[in-house]
């Protein structure tokens, strides 16, 4: 099967679960036409912008980039760990490629605190580095695992507690909105990944990411009718 074939549109996905059934009601208590397609784009393109443009959300983003990638991920998720050194070598072989970091802490408490921290890292412009370090541990996090990675990536750790103090309700607010995201689109798992208008759960490889950003700038708002067809 084809990444087009196995690839959602979130163009649709999105406008379809959070648009069309609040404006089928009022439309049919007012006895109006049902929204236009026109409306479903833009009520998609906002409710993507909440994703990809979150000003909470570290990101890693060269100047002039014409694609964005979006990884839902957990630090303890053995295909996340894998997808990570994919994503590093799609990054130096593309400078145009944006990356988005969403923190899914799915596996229990040590993921939840990797997480926690990897956010307050962003106050010192660690974050990045940081969640690198995280990636590339092996099996399970704890408390040991958690400080050597933050050793690893130069973080400062008296000024990471303050910062994820001081930031602590933002944090746990930007976690939330990603959990409510991730169900929104139907993610039951780790990683996923929103590559422009194409949501694709699980692990990928390098040529399939290469594929699919190939695919959103030759169709980048994921118009079914512009997709190629299955041979």
């Amino acid at each position: 099967m084809s990444l087009a074939a196995i690839a959602i549109g979130v163009f649709a996905l999105v406008a379809a679960l959070l648009f069309r059934p609040a404006a089928d009601q009022a439309n049919a208590a007012q006895g109006a036409s049902p929204p236009s397609s026109a409306d479903q784009a833009a009520a998609a393109a906002r409710e993507r912008r909440k994703i990809t443009d979150d000003p909470m959300v570290p990101t890693n983003a060269p100047k002039a980039y014409d694609v964005t990638i979006v990884e839902y991920f957990d630090y303890q998720c053995p295909y996340c760990r894998k997808a990570q050194p994919v994503l590093a070598a799609l990054l130096a072989s593309d400078p145009k490629i944006r990356l988005v970091y969403r923190d899914w802490p799915m596996f229990g408490g040590a993921s939840i605190t990797a997480a926690k921290l990897a956010l307050a890292a962003k106050h010192q412009g660690k974050y990045v580095a940081f969640h690198d370090a995280l990636m590339q541990s092996t099996g399970k996090l704890d408390d040991k695992v958690i400080r050597a990675a933050a050793d690893k990536a130069g973080v400062n750790w008296s000024r990471l507690q303050t910062d994820l103090k001081t930031h602590q309700a933002d944090i746990d607010a930007l976690l939330d909105r990603t959990s409510q995201q991730a169900a929104m689109m139907g993610l039951q798992g780790t990683p996923g990944f929103l590559i422009g208008p194409y949501l694709v759960p699980g692990g990928m490889d390098y040529a399939n990411m290469k594929k699919a950003v190939a695919m959103v700038r030759a169709n980048p708002t994921g118009d079914p009718a512009k997709e190629p067809k299955e041979q």
